[in-house]
């Protein structure tokens, strides 16, 4: 049996192209990529959903909330040997009225819920990473995108990392920050485009042969 990774994101890992409007293809998507890397040891499963938050009901989409979706997700994948999470650039939506700190928090309730769920090899935990996102870029306000974000999502989107970071290192959960590394197109300033992809694969690769 392959050892098995779940990447549990948003549009970001289902692969959204703010170019087309539509999704890239297999093997651009750093899922895909990743699984390239990764070889025929492993299969990626891409548990991307487009608006999904870490732990908060949307009141203008259905089904968005990932705390509520993630243990049947996991289950009905298991078993896994990984958890990659990236959240949090819905989050900083000004609808949430959420502080970057806020949006931290959420994401480490959900990976704390990862972290317990029997989804691992003969009902064990899987091990779980969570990746920060690449920060919003502050032009995104000026475009088609930001009538639905809202204000200020780009200065949350750039703070909440370090708070993250400092929330999971008690909880025992891997982290990887991205901010150096990845950045969001030039767009809508809030989605990765063909290089991201490709940049966030090897630096996701890099950290997943550091814990498995």
């Amino acid at each position: 049996m392959k050892r098995r990774i779940i990447c549990f994101g948003d549009s970001n890992t289902w692969g959204y192209d703010a170019k087309t409007q539509e999704r890239f293809p297999e093997g651009v998507r750093w899922t895909s990529q990743l699984a390239g890397l990764l070889g025929d040891e492993f299969q990626v499963v891409e548990e991307g959903l487009s608006g999904r938050t870490s732990v908060v009901d949307d009141p203008l989409f259905e089904g968005l909330n990932g705390y509520n979706y993630l243990h049947p997700c996991l289950m009905s994948h298991a078993p896994l040997e990984l958890v990659v999470i990236m959240l949090g650039t819905n989050d900083t939506k000004e609808r949430f009225n959420l502080t970057a700190y806020n949006i931290a928090q959420g994401i480490v309730r959900l990976s704390a819920k990862a972290k317990v769920t029997p989804a691992g090899i003969k009902g064990s935990f899987p091990k779980v990473l969570v990746i920060a996102p690449p920060p919003i870029g502050k032009e995104y306000f000026n475009t088609e995108i930001g009538k639905s974000m809202g204000k200020n999502c780009d200065t949350k989107s750039l703070e909440m990392p370090s708070y993250l970071e400092d929330l999971l290192e008690p909880q025992g959960i891997e982290f990887l920050d991205t901010k150096e590394f990845v950045q969001m197109n030039t767009i809508d300033y809030m989605h990765l485009d063909l290089e991201g992809h490709k940049l966030l694969s090897k630096l996701v690769f890099n950290k997943i042969k550091s814990i498995l």
